[in-house]
């Protein structure tokens, strides 16, 4: 099936209201915009406002009652973990790392890696998750090629942060430069994790991320036992440190670590229901806000269990409030969503072009439905966006201008067949 030509353009008319994320367009923080239309040309946003006129040819949604908002930014994901969906549930970090990870990922060849990415990039599209940072493991070069055509030709944004040890550490550069450079809407980082015994590993990825003009990826600090040696310190040394660094977790950190970190302009992505899940700990959240440090939600893959963004800023209000006892702690419901829009895209250095509703940034737009049993009656629908909203709110989802969500229903997309393919994948791997 041919994607939509989003040339022709698309206005969405008259939402109730456009949360833009843009202070300088509309009310308070969010930018919120009442009665107004998005009109979306050439794969851009080119007027936001009330009464748009539109040129000829172009498609009129109406989005009347609805609310209208840019596309959600995973911070932090591994797509290829639907594979093991469900399995450790009552492990700790290690011990499922050890139980679902590592017996997984030999098992996973192209095929098999190809039904796993697909069917998570369904699902976080149908969710209204726009884009994706996706950390990937140590892979051969089949299999990822089949993974990068997979989220590639799901219609998602991404960033692919490829990962090898060192001694394949030329696979990543040819991943780079053959697989992910030629995509239409995907970027690439170097990924690499800060665990001990990894200095030299560390050392020559960021050399590597030098080389190739692109982004760090690390995990940091996920686990106590992650504090065995100096990880922080180790980064500055292999000069890992800068703001083209995402760091992951970030959760066992001292007050002077994240001194360092604010002075070096990294930036961060929480994954409030990854840490839950796999009882690591919690992020101190508002340390990071009180230095300016940059943050995005991340899902973290098979232990967010699915792609739900509003059960993500939910729990990171929640995390935050049930540790502190403090109900007017960071991030509040409006800050979580900010987080998960723009906060997201300014982690990942890409603010400029993606994360809120601004004319000349890239189409990728959420419609949501608010008239429905878990979000009735309106109160104050930003807060109910993050405390109420769930995937099935969401009716229209768009990826530069082109429809992927419409009316409720993936677009060009066999759900029956997509399941299937994965289970059918899933009992090879696990058998």
């Amino acid at each position: 099936m041919s994607a939509p030509d989003p040339r022709r353009g698309t206005v969405l008319r008259g939402a109730a209201l456009v949360l833009t994320m843009d202070p300088d367009m509309g009310e308070g923080p969010l930018g919120t915009l009442a009665h107004a239309d998005v009109l979306m040309e050439d794969g851009m946003i080119t007027v936001v406002g009330p009464h748009v006129r539109c040129g000829p040819g172009t498609k009129a949604v109406d989005a009347r009652g609805r609310i209208v908002l840019p596309g959600f930014v995973d911070a932090h994901t591994h797509l290829w973990q639907s594979a093991i969906r469900g399995r450790g549930a009552g492990l700790g970090f290690y011990d499922w790392y050890g139980t679902c990870v590592g017996p997984a990922l030999p098992a996973i060849g192209p095929e098999e890696m190809d039904r796993f990415v697909r069917l998570s990039a369904a699902d976080a599209l149908q969710s209204g998750v726009t884009t994706v940072v996706d950390w990937v493991p140590a892979v051969d070069f089949a299999v990822s090629e089949a993974y990068v055509r997979a989220v590639d030709e799901s219609g998602l944004r991404f960033v692919h942060a490829a990962y090898q040890e060192l001694s394949g550490i030329g696979l990543v550069r040819k991943v780079v430069q053959d697989l992910v450079a030629p995509t239409a809407r995907g970027t690439a980082q170097v990924g690499s994790a800060a665990f001990p015994g990894y200095a030299d590993t560390v050392r020559a990825h960021a050399d590597l991320a030098r080389e190739l003009g692109v982004g760090l990826n690390l995990h940091l600090l996920e686990h106590p036992d992650d504090r065995a040696e100096d990880p922080v310190g180790m980064l500055e040394e292999a000069g890992a440190l800068g703001p083209r660094t995402l760091l992951n977790h970030v959760i066992h950190i001292t007050g002077a670590e994240l001194d360092l970190l604010a002075r070096s302009g990294a930036a961060v992505a929480h994954c409030p229901l990854s840490n839950m899940r796999l009882a690591t700990g919690v992020m101190p959240l508002p340390e990071f806000r009180r230095r300016g440090i940059r943050a995005g939600l991340g899902q973290d893959g098979g232990t967010n269990d699915c792609g739900d963004m509003f059960a993500s800023m939910k729990a990171a209000v929640g995390l935050q409030r049930a540790v502190s006892l403090d109900a007017g702690v960071y991030p509040g419901p409006r800050e979580a969503l900010e987080m998960a829009t723009l906060g997201g895209a300014r982690a990942i250095g890409e603010a400029d072009r993606l994360g809120s509703l601004t004319p000349g940034k890239r189409a990728d737009v959420v419609v949501l439905e608010p008239r429905a049993l878990n979000f009735a009656p309106r109160g104050d629908w930003p807060t109910q966006l993050v405390l109420n909203g769930r995937p099935d709110n969401v009716t229209d989802v768009y990826v530069d201008g082109i429809p992927r969500k419409s009316g409720g229903r993936l677009t060009g997309v066999d759900v029956p067949r997509l399941v299937a393919d994965a289970e059918a994948a899933a009992d090879r791997v696990w058998t």
